[in-house]
């Protein structure tokens, strides 16, 4: 039993060094890696390396999934290329499982050392978040070392091979039991690395690994089509036809598994490194054999799949026009009003922190989380349909509303990780230890939020009329913003030294909690800006000249 369970926590362990990997790396570069593969669809090479090099970083060919399947439903990807992506992921995992097998025990303890370190010394940052990636691959490897000890004794018990090849004798059932522990794990990578290290410390035989394999790679296709099971149909056509590329592909591979072996056996007869040698072959031969062909498949998808969009309509774009293209002034009034749009799925977040924050309720925030990567889609809409506007058909004023559109969009978009970030982080440090703030705190965090709501909603009319006087109103509410900043951060403080209890479980988040406020009022006051400079109420440089007393204090507005 307890060989058992030290098998089973260093499985577990494997999982969750992938897992944090895999949410580090989107933490990080999320809206990089979504560009990245918006963009690359010009031809099926350049997607086939985008899926292999996006994936390579992320180690989760379902998340790659997850995000093409979310372009496919907005019409931004067409399913052809969405499929060559998908044929790169998968090889993107298969070169990480290759990484993965070296005997890399001595980089585990430095890894997880430089990363406790960075993500202790700058948690929520981006140096924090690599922390975490670090961690994540220090456990990976530890978790390696742990299964191959662990495998040991295993192999030393009497009668132990003999029950494992009765259990798996059966290439098939071998093949469906690799899929089954994939989709439990959620992890192919995982499971691959696991089968190899049985191999390895021979509890299965080379056969019985290959077939797992095989079933790993099965079930990594089933994993995804079920995360995008609540798509719209578009969408869902992606992991589909990923689905019926590996199932096809293991029909295929299934009676020729010894030949694979003797072939694999010429490069190296290691079992390890030969099991993960067949799982990079298969991915390889997979992408080579059905990179030309993904136009059919897609058709076959469609076929099996028919029908537009029936996803949530608040997500997909409403106003982007293909055909307002030609008439630039149009067009940007089109993009102006999808802005708007992603204005309202802000405030609803903004809406929804507060209430995570007052009663810890882990649902909504999961679901806040959500609305994010909606965001994310409307930004990625938007920004794409503005590329399509001719530049030379815009006068000064459409160039210069076209300037405000793309910048307000990258500042909601950027409010929206900002609030992702602060309710991931009330989640980690509160919402799991059922803590609470203190009352004072919370009602300084209230009204922090209803100044900041209230701004996102002066800074979207600003944007809309481009009213002087509104713009103005904004620039003060930033001054008083700040200060009310400093002034609660403060007041918080105080609670702590005078030994306030919820101020001091909280203290790390509740001042988290207030400077992210304040980002994000900068980033909704920053929509007078242009207003100002088009009236010449701004002046050239924010700094006063300097006095003889010194530098004087930022001046924003004549």
């Amino acid at each position: 039993m307890g060989v058992l369970l030290h098998l089973l926590s260093g499985v577990a362990l494997l999982v969750w060094g992938t897992n944090i990997v895999k949410v580090g790396i989107l933490r990080v570069y999320g809206a990089n890696l979504r560009q990245v593969l918006s963009v690359s669809v010009s031809n099926r090479f350049k997607a086939f390396a985008a899926g292999l090099g996006v994936t390579g970083l992320v180690q989760s060919s379902n998340a790659t999934a997850v995000i093409v399947s979310s372009f496919v439903g907005q019409g931004l990807i067409a399913v052809a290329p969405a499929l060559a992506i998908m044929l790169g992921a998968n090889v993107g995992t298969a070169l990480m499982v290759q990484v993965f097998s070296l005997d890399l025990s001595w980089l585990s303890p430095l890894l997880i050392f430089v990363g406790v370190i960075l993500h202790l010394s700058w948690k929520g940052s981006k140096a924090g978040h690599v922390g975490r990636v670090l961690i994540g691959l220090g456990l990976i490897t530890l978790a390696l070392e742990l299964i191959s000890i662990a495998t040991r004794p295993v192999v030393q018990a009497a009668g132990v091979k003999v029950l494992f090849s009765t259990l798996t004798g059966d290439a098939a059932l071998d093949m469906l039991i690799g899929a089954f522990l994939t989709i439990l794990c959620y992890s192919s990578l995982a499971v691959v690395l696991f089968c190899g290290a049985l191999a390895k410390a021979g509890v299965v035989s080379i056969p019985v690994a290959l077939a797992l394999v095989l079933g790993a790679n099965l079930g990594s296709g089933i994993s995804a089509l079920l995360t995008t099971s609540g798509n719209n149909q578009p969408g869902k056509r992606v992991t589909l036809g990923n689905l019926l590329s590996r199932l096809v592909g293991c029909l295929v591979a299934l009676p020729l598994l010894i030949q694979a072996q003797d072939l694999l056996a010429l490069v190296d007869t290691d079992p390890q490194r030969l099991v993960v040698n067949f799982h990079l072959l298969f991915n390889v031969a997979l992408a080579v054999l059905l990179l030309g062909a993904t136009g059919p498949l897609a058709r076959l998808c469609e076929a099996i799949l028919p029908g537009r969009n029936t996803g949530d309509s608040q997500v997909t774009p409403r106003h982007l026009d293909a055909a307002a293209l030609s008439t630039p002034t149009l067009a940007l009034s089109n993009a102006a009003r999808e802005v708007l749009r992603i204005g309202d799925r802000i405030e609803q977040m903004l809406d929804n922190l507060l209430r995570v924050l007052r009663t810890n309720d882990l649902k909504l925030a999961n679901a806040t989380c959500r609305i994010d990567n909606e965001v994310d889609d409307l930004y990625t809409a938007i920004k794409l349909y503005l590329t399509q506007i001719s530049t030379e058909a815009l006068d000064e004023r459409d160039g210069q509303r076209w300037t405000e559109i793309i910048s307000l969009t990258i500042n909601l978009e950027h409010a929206g990780d900002l609030i992702e970030r602060v309710i991931m982080d009330a989640r980690e440090k509160k919402i799991a230890h059922n803590l609470s703030f203190s009352e004072a705190g919370m009602e300084e965090i209230a009204e922090m939020h209803r100044r900041v709501v209230g701004n996102l909603r002066l800074g979207l009319s600003v944007f809309l009329t481009g009213d002087i006087r509104s713009a103005q109103q904004l620039m003060a509410e930033k001054a008083n913003f700040r200060d009310l900043e400093r002034q609660y951060a403060r007041s918080h403080l105080q609670r702590v030294a005078v030994q306030t209890a919820e101020s001091i479980e909280t203290s790390s988040l509740h001042l988290d909690v207030i400077s992210e406020l304040k980002r994000l009022n900068s980033l909704f006051c920053a929509t007078a800006y242009p207003v100002l400079e088009q009236a010449g109420l701004m002046n050239r440089s924010r700094m006063k000249e300097d006095t003889p007393g010194g530098v004087g204090d930022v001046a924003e507005v004549r």
